[in-house]
């Protein structure tokens, strides 16, 4: 069961680390990092949305997953206190933020606000 989901996440999302967060968040492009954790069930719910989002919108934004229980200073660096916590990073500074298994609109409303230039 975790292999079907990992093989998925492998094409769609990239596994942000302390080694790679940095870069990848101050890339020339936005980015969705969903910090999640294996546990977490309200977590498990939004993987396939987004998953939907990912195939979407991939060209103009990076999608990434931090595993709050392997990267603990990332999420204590930005004070991720629930999961799932969804945020949006422009030139590697959090812009916008949502909390919770939301549903796939109000992650697609981030995902608009950081590509029209502003939070959602």
């Amino acid at each position: 069961m975790e292999t079907s989901n990992e093989k998925v996440h492998a094409e769609s999302l990239v596994t942000l680390t302390e080694a790679n967060f940095d870069q990848l968040t101050s890339g020339g492009k936005p980015a969705l990092v969903d910090f999640w954790a294996v546990w977490c069930g309200p977590c498990r719910i939004m993987d396939p949305v987004l998953e939907k989002l990912a195939a979407k919108y991939s060209d103009r934004i990076l999608f990434g997953k931090v595993n709050v229980d392997e990267e603990m200073n990332i999420s204590s660096r930005y004070q991720v206190f629930s999961i799932p916590t969804f945020m949006i990073f422009k030139n590697g500074q959090p812009m916008d933020a949502v909390i919770g298994a939301v549903g796939e609109a109000s992650l697609e409303r981030l995902l608009k606000g950081a590509l029209d230039g502003g939070s959602a």
